[in-house]
């Protein structure tokens, strides 16, 4: 038998806050990667490591962004149950998004 009653929704806040956030994070990868081939100010500021260049801003300010937003959406849907099926089309949506923004052809339209 079973402890947690099946009329007591199981939160699940904290999964949805994890898969939402790696969508931000996706996203972020994208506009940086962007921001730094557009802007010389952009692209110097994120040279983190000479031999890689600006990828490594780029993906270190995305990884930073990802792990600040999981913490944030984490601790305000750590008790909750929300709509997973809602995050998850955003999520998939900001990846998406974030593959597109790193695809030189379309990049280059922006």
């Amino acid at each position: 038998m079973s402890a947690v009653s099946s009329s007591t929704p199981i939160a699940n806040g904290p999964g949805a806050a994890a898969v939402l956030a790696a969508g931000i994070g996706s996203f972020c990868v994208g506009v940086f990667a962007v921001l730094a081939d557009k802007s010389p100010a952009i692209k110097s500021l994120m040279i983190f490591s000479k031999p890689t260049g600006p990828l490594s801003g780029v993906t270190t300010c995305a990884i930073l962004v990802w792990l600040f937003s999981w913490a944030v959406l984490h601790a305000r849907w750590q008790s909750r149950t929300v709509e997973l099926t809602r995050v998850s089309a955003i999520a998939v949506g900001l990846l998406g998004l974030g593959v597109l923004l790193t695809f030189p052809p379309f990049a280059d339209l922006l």
